[in-house]
């Protein structure tokens, strides 16, 4: 049994994989591009937001007696995993290189707090070194705010850049990497500033996020200095370092991290979402990508509304649930001559969509589904985020909104499904009804 709390965790991780208990194979669609991949699957996990909603390869194990923290750091751990991972995803996967280079990563790190404990270091393996290092990459101390899971979510947000800088150190951008750490939090300083502005208001709450966003930085006196100038005063988009544009994986968490930012304390208003588009027309991100960020972070949302104390407002989660009806309304929309025609070819796939509407899927069905939908999104690329880790727990009300904005596929459907008298239908089993 792993246990991510005591010592000798990494040693046994790897001895699952090697049993077959844990698997490091994930499917990535053609389509999608290798750092779209990546910052999606990373997204649905959680560690962007500081939350382990779910872990990316170790997500059958039994973590019903784990912490909160102990989730997290095996999650960022994971998070690595899936970096190293991808970049050398045409060799073979050697456990001992990935601790090698993780470890020399952490080594040569510029956050001043991890150089401390690898002065201490002595005789530790790269494992036993790598198991320090993480526990205090998500070391939780906020007692004191009211809002303490969002600051939770934010102060530990600052391990995701971790994540991303090694990356950077990977593609052997080793001074990029090892020297930015302060410059990368200073741009998710700026992030937030925005968005805190960006309605025009300053709530107690966004100011109490921010300060405890600052203080787990750990950056020095004149970096410190300047991000509070920054937010006492206001920042501009032009306060971001000129190549954060073309820095895939830092822009996008700088855009998802002010979705966050913003839906942390109140329903987006006209003129967040107004900043929000104006930000990733800044950081070059495009109109498709932002869709599918406002899509992630409403996913993360919803799925985590049972966990995350300020969701247990039900008229909260209604709201972000009505949002994100309206946005995939506009896609489906958007798409609706190219679903229709893939409907019509594939009567298996409308069947199950009209199962679904009233009857809950077997196993088997669910396969089938997400199969279909595989070969859907090939057409149809906004889709795909339904197929990635974490992505399908909103594919009930997408199933839902197809039938009622394309009915004429299902129409014509129907009449060929009476004339097919093998085809399967909805009536032949009677599950029970699928709660909504």
């Amino acid at each position: 049994m792993l246990s991510p709390g005591a010592k000798g965790w990494i040693h046994k991780y790897f001895d699952l994989v090697e049993h077959g208990e844990i698997s490091l194979d994930l499917y990535r669609p053609d389509e999608t591009r290798k750092l779209q991949f990546m910052h999606l699957t990373l997204g649905h996990s959680g560690i962007m937001f500081g939350y382990p909603l779910q872990l990316i390869f170790a997500k059958d194990l039994n973590d019903s007696k784990w912490t909160i923290e102990e989730k997290l750091k095996l999650l960022l751990f994971e998070s690595h995993l899936l970096v190293y991972q991808q970049i050398y995803v045409r060799d073979e996967f050697d456990k001992d290189a990935f601790l090698q280079s993780l470890t020399n990563f952490y080594r040569h790190h510029n956050a001043s707090a991890i150089s401390r404990m690898f002065k201490a270091f002595r005789k530790e393996s790269n494992e036993e070194m790598l198991e320090t290092v993480l526990a205090k990459r998500v070391d939780i101390k906020a007692n004191i705010f009211e809002n303490k899971w969002w600051v939770n979510s934010l102060s530990n947000a600052f391990a995701y850049l971790d994540v991303i800088l090694f990356d950077d150190f990977e593609h052997k951008r080793e001074d990029e990497a090892l020297k930015k750490y302060d410059n990368y939090a200073e741009n998710a300083l700026t992030a937030i500033t925005l968005s805190v502005y960006s309605d025009g208001i300053i709530e107690a709450k966004e100011s109490d996020l921010f300060h405890f966003f600052l203080a787990s930085a750990n950056l020095d006196e004149d970096d410190r200095d300047l991000v509070l100038e920054r937010f006492k005063k206001g920042a501009t988009l032009k306060d971001f370092s000129a190549f954060v544009p073309r820095h895939f994986l830092l822009k996008r968490f700088l855009f998802d991290i002010s979705i966050v930012t913003i839906l942390a304390t109140h329903e987006a208003q006209p003129e967040e979402v107004a900043f929000l588009i104006e930000l990733g027309e800044h950081l070059l991100i495009e109109e498709l990508e932002m869709e599918a960020s406002m899509r992630m972070v409403e996913n993360f949302v919803l799925k985590s509304k049972d966990q995350v104390a300020y969701l247990s407002d039900r008229s909260k989660y209604d709201k972000v649930y009505s949002s994100f009806s309206k946005r995939w309304t506009k896609v489906i929309s958007r798409n609706s001559e190219k679903l229709k025609v893939e409907l019509r070819e594939s009567k298996e796939l409308v069947l199950l969509i009209r199962k679904s509407g009233s009857q809950e899927l077997t196993p088997e069905e669910k396969d089938a589904l997400k199969n279909q939908f595989k070969d859907l999104a090939k057409s149809i690329p906004a889709l795909t985020v339904f197929m990635l880790p974490g992505g399908a727990v909103l594919m009930p009300l997408l199933l839902k909104l197809i039938p009622d904005l394309i009915p004429s596929a299902f129409k014509e459907n129907t009449v060929e499904d009476d004339e097919d008298d093998e085809a399967p239908s909805a009536s032949d089993t009677t599950p029970e009804p699928n709660p909504k």
